[in-house]
């Protein structure tokens, strides 16, 4: 709770001062009016304080810039930009620029992004959700019977992303064309364990190099050829469907996109082409005009054919404004489940939210609500990723102990993963949103043994 008050009051103190001068009811009221609509460019401006129970204490800082021209869409933008640098203490750094504007080329929604991530503990549980078993204890110190190393479910990654996509309208209402370009280079390896463990007490080191993500090279589930990533340019072509009333903060309306992703193997340098099919569907149902809706995600997302690289899999797409996440499961997708812990070649996955708006106000001539959320969240792998652990050998050894196939590994489909829980959001100009979300898995394979909490900006969708 501390960490969210803080996160609070770094807002305001960032906002303008208040004006002193006196005046009448009749000025304060046109003022008032006049002030809901926000001209020119505005900004909202934070230092970076934030809690992911998948990636940690995140500390640095982000600016977000909106212009709203005249005024006339308020709270419609004509250009966003967005600049973040911020650090966690699981050792993930991000260095981001996006930009979004329907008015840069007339006509034409345009969207881009130019990203660096690095994280030294990036969650890793496996292929096919509940095909491959995720035990706690494996990385509890503390579990002297079952514990194997506390980055035994990690690996690293370092990537770079470069997105440009554009849209424009169609001659039937409401629909649009969309296309695209997106640029990965992944770097991935075991975790640095020595710069990890660095000052910390012998006792606790991980005794064990490599973790899962080794065992999974050593037993020939992952290529070798994938084994530290690669380049891989994805072009994108829809079409999206878009009734919203208010992009980032909706009360009612349709937004659906149909997309095909392809892979060339010519613009890569693994040489593996492939093709992907998205299919996401958002409605948004008013209950309360202004202040109670009710809203839902549905989302298909999987191969087509070719061959996609394992550390591909990991991704989630969407169309502008939204850009592409780690999933499925953590904050973007299924909260409370651990991230990354529903990896397939093609999943889906579904969102159910119930958002209260209780407080509006005004405050230093800005305007702002408060507002909480119900969620049900689900998903599961419905094309699996081959790894025929009925090939590997029955039984493992380990820093010394015996360990089955049936340790790590269970036979049967996937099934559904759940995530429920609240959440907390503060709107500034109906476009920067504060969001704190809190999230339970509902089962133990899901959750780590503790809630995810969440803290960052905007709506889910």
């Amino acid at each position: 709770m501390k960490k969210i008050l803080l996160f609070i009051l770094s807002l305001f103190l960032l906002l303008p001062p208040v004006n002193a001068q006196g005046e009448g009811k009749k000025e304060k009221k046109e003022k008032s009016k006049a002030d809901s609509i926000k001209t020119g460019w505005n900004f909202g401006g934070v230092p970076v304080v934030a809690y992911d129970r998948d990636i940690g204490f995140q500390y640095g800082a982000l600016v977000n810039l909106y212009n709203y021209g005249n005024g006339s869409r308020y709270p419609m933008y004509d250009h966003s930009i967005y600049l973040e640098y911020s650090r966690t203490t699981k050792g993930s750094t991000i260095t981001q620029f996006r930009y979004d504007s329907d008015q840069l080329i007339k006509g034409i929604r345009t969207a881009a992004e130019a990203s660096y991530y690095t994280e030294q503990g990036l969650d890793f549980y496996g292929f096919n959700g509940y095909q491959s078993k995720y035990n706690h204890a494996f990385e509890m110190d503390d579990d002297t019977a079952n514990y194997i190393s506390r980055m035994f479910y990690r690996q690293d990654r370092r990537m770079v992303r470069l997105r440009a996509e554009f849209s424009g309208a169609l001659p039937v209402e409401n629909l649009k064309w969309f296309a695209g370009v997106e640029f990965y280079h992944n770097k991935i390896d075991t975790v640095d364990l020595g710069k990890l463990n660095k000052g910390q007490d012998e006792n606790l080191l991980p005794p064990v190099q490599g973790g899962l993500y080794q065992k999974y090279l050593d037993w020939g589930i992952i290529p070798a050829n994938e084994a530290a990533g690669g380049m891989h340019t994805l072009l994108k072509a829809g079409v999206i469907f878009d009734t919203r009333d208010n992009e980032p903060n909706p009360m009612r309306g349709i937004w659906t996109d149909a997309v095909l992703i392809f892979a060339p193997g010519f613009l890569g340098d693994k040489h593996m082409t492939y093709a992907k099919l998205t299919i996401t569907h958002r409605q948004y149902f008013t209950i309360i005009p202004k202040n109670l809706n009710f809203a839902y995600r549905l989302s298909y997302q999987g191969k087509l054919f070719g061959d996609m690289p394992s550390y591909m899999m990991p991704f989630v797409f969407n169309s502008p404004p939204n850009f592409t996440r780690d999933g499925l499961g953590g904050k973007h997708t299924i909260r409370g489940v651990l991230r990354d812990r529903v990896v397939g070649e093609g999943y889906v996955y579904a969102n159910t939210e119930l958002r209260w708006k209780f407080v509006h106000f005004k405050l230093f001539r800005q305007n702002f609500h408060l507002a909480l959320s119900a969620f049900l969240d689900g998903g599961m792998v419905v094309q699996e990723y081959k790894m025929n652990p009925s090939d590997l050998p029955a039984d493992y050894l380990i820093n010394g102990k015996q360990y089955s196939k049936s340790d790590f590994f269970t036979d049967g489909k996937d099934r559904p993963h759940f995530g429920t829980g609240g959440g907390f959001h503060i709107a500034w100009n109906e476009n920067f949103i504060i969001a704190v979300d809190l999230g339970f898995a509902l089962r133990p394979e899901d959750d780590g043994e503790k809630p995810g909490t969440y803290i960052g900006l905007n709506w889910l969708f």
